[in-house]
């Protein structure tokens, strides 16, 4: 990962559930079965160069496998 989260992750919508998500097959294939969803939330992240930035990220989440695939979709400063 290029970036680290500082704190906590704050206004958290989900955006997608299931089958809905485009990447199910392979979420399914890499960290195994489980009720899938995309959700979306505003955070602070410290950057691989060492800057600090306000963010919204994206990331798959499952019920006992945790958050996989985080990344950042935009900065908000």
């Amino acid at each position: 990962m290029y970036f680290e989260i500082i704190g906590e992750i704050e206004d958290i919508e989900t955006i997608a559930v299931g089958r809905s998500i485009r990447d199910i097959a392979r979420l399914r294939e890499q960290y195994g079965h489980g009720r899938w969803r995309k959700l979306k939330g505003v955070a602070t992240v410290r950057l691989f160069d060492g800057k600090i930035k306000k963010a919204e990220v994206h990331w798959y989440e499952a019920q006992g496998i945790g958050k996989r695939k985080m990344k950042i979709k935009r900065y908000l400063d």
